[in-house]
């Protein structure tokens, strides 16, 4: 029996991830791989930092797979798999597979089912009642084996892979004297059982004659059609009718639509086709693969079952954090340690949040209340997290708990708190060879406040001299870069862990007004000396807060 697939969840910190976010959505997944049914993966949505680097390296994990956007895409919807035809099918056959299949549009495919065109029902009713050109069976460079399949023929004299190419098609409803005035070399002539009828089409040097109601043709006929290359085909259809199917065995290539075709890829996000499937009056669209083959069919009605991505988010709760489209996917988990934010969920969600210093500080209360036995290297994960979060412990958002919680996950990793903290630090702070863009973008989050629209980085360093040499390479890029992502504000938290302080960089709008607000000073300019302030979440945003409220 064959086993079923286990539905797939990402679980998955903020933009520009942390050393917790990433170390939480490890974590996590370990725990749901080994207490819930389905698969959880860890996903990043950003760049590592060195910081983080260096935490996955000392305990030998691989850094979580980058997942830029959560939203749905062409290969998560209902593809309809309608198999493709060659161009040399028939208006017949294929008005015949659309019936049957319940379609209305057919791709036409040649090597390795690569896309050459579109037919549609409305094409093939356009071929059938605009078509008055009685030359047209050979302008289409019609295949006599294509006739004989609409005309339920059989060949008498001829080769059925050969083409009408040259001529029109005229019924021989007359007598001979009166057929030699309007057949014409080349002509494809239907007629019936009048032996006469029969031998001046062909010594009028027909390409075809086309004898109905299963007349019988006389081996004279034969004979003289054969030294004239003349092509006989008998059909028990009466004349009325083979006039009225002979344009059904024309090729689909001469109707189908092969340029300006709205294909999808597979790997197409819904939000970008959704406009274009409005837009666009087809009822279907098809879809390629990366090398440009034709791999099924989607309409507008699948745009409404489609299985949207199953996300469990960890370390935050805004939408301006969280990775591209959160919004269509389905959100099953929050785990946080921030304030309540702008994020909307479609359903009941579980959501934990506490007041700690850092998400690790839940997840390893959670291999508690499990019951859990936490590896030795996730164990290291958890405590480089926590003390990252806090600062060494020093930063104003850490609790008892993280405390108590870094001391007997170092038990387990086989580490010292002091001594590691040192070295991660070191590591994450080491920025030579990193571009400002990149050291901006480290640790960087935007907020939405009150209308105010802003971002702030922060970089964590043992080593103050370190500390005045990214401010000189950052104030020249805050200063050219204001508004590449929408902030009207942009703030650089430079954070000195040893003197437990914050340099603050200001730049654009109404930064230094609202720092001098935030925390009562007068003259601020593009930077400012915090005494005591090393936490963004716990001391700087709350402030910003509080001036923009006033």
């Amino acid at each position: 029996m064959q086993e079923t697939m286990k539905q797939r969840t990402y679980i998955i910190g903020h933009k520009n991830p942390d050393t917790d976010s990433i170390c939480s959505a490890i974590a996590y997944a370990d725990i749901k791989n080994r207490t819930d049914e389905g698969e959880f993966v860890p996903k990043r949505a950003g760049q590592i930092s060195q910081e983080t680097q260096y935490v996955l390296d000392r305990f030998q994990m691989d850094p979580p797979g980058y997942v830029p956007n959560v939203g749905t895409r062409v290969k998560d919807m209902d593809i309809r798999f309608v198999p493709g035809v060659a161009n040399s099918l028939s208006l017949k056959k294929a008005w015949n597979m659309m019936r049957t299949q319940n379609v209305n549009t057919l791709p036409i495919v040649k090597d390795e089912n690569y896309l050459e065109g579109l037919i549609t029902i409305s094409d093939i009713a356009q071929s059938y009642m605009d078509v008055y050109d009685n030359a047209i069976l050979s302008t289409a460079r019609t295949q006599y084996k294509n006739i004989l399949e609409t005309l339920d023929g059989s060949m008498v004299v001829g080769n059925q892979h050969a083409y009408f190419t040259t001529g029109k098609v005229v019924i021989a409803a007359a007598n001979p004297d009166l057929m030699e005035n309007y057949i014409e070399e080349n002509d494809l002539v239907i007629l019936g059982n009048r032996y006469e009828s029969q031998l001046c089409a062909i010594e009028m040097n027909a390409s075809c004659i086309i004898v109905c109601e299963g007349a019988p043709v006389s081996r004279t006929i034969q004979r003289l059609a054969e030294e004239r290359t003349c092509v006989v085909i008998s059909t028990p259809h009466d004349t009325y009718t083979v006039a009225r199917l002979i344009n059904q065995s024309m090729p689909v290539k001469h109707f189908m639509r092969k340029e300006h075709l709205t294909t999808f890829s597979l790997d197409d996000y819904t939000e970008n086709i959704r406009d274009i499937m409005t837009k666009k009056r087809y009822r279907d669209f098809p879809v390629l693969d990366k090398h440009g083959c034709y791999v099924g069919m989607v309409s507008r009605r699948n745009l409404l079952g489609i299985k949207r991505r199953r996300v469990i988010l960890v370390d935050h709760n805004e939408v301006s954090q969280a990775v591209d489209n959160i919004q269509d996917a389905e959100i099953l988990e929050i785990i946080d340690h921030h304030r309540l934010g702008s994020l909307e969920t479609m359903a009941p969600v579980y959501f934990r949040n506490q007041p700690v210093g850092c998400t690790a500080t839940i997840l390893y209360q959670i291999y508690q209340e499990k019951e859990l036995e936490i590896p030795a290297n996730i164990a290291g994960l958890l405590c480089a997290a926590i003390i990252s979060d806090t600062l060494m412990f020093r930063s104003p958002t850490c609790t008892f708990l993280d405390r108590a919680a870094a001391d007997n996950l170092a038990k387990i990793a086989g580490i010292d708190c002091e001594s590691f903290a040192s070295e991660m630090f070191a590591a994450g702070s080491n920025l030579r060879g990193k571009s400002p863009e990149e050291i901006f973008y480290q640790d960087f989050k935007k907020f939405e406040l009150n209308k105010a629209n802003f971002g702030v980085g922060q970089i964590n360093s043992m080593n103050p001299d370190e500390l005045v040499e990214i401010k000189k390479r950052l104030i020249p890029y805050m200063e050219k870069n204001l508004g590449s992502h929408g902030e009207t504000m942009l703030f650089f938290m430079l954070t000195d862990i040893i003197h437990e302080s914050t340099e603050l960089l200001c730049y654009g709008g109404d930064s230094k007004e609202l720092v001098a607000e935030a925390f009562h000073l007068e003259n601020v300019g593009n930077s400012v000396i915090l005494p005591g302030v090393v936490s963004r979440k716990k001391q700087l945003i709350p402030a910003f807060m509080n001036a923009l409220q006033q």
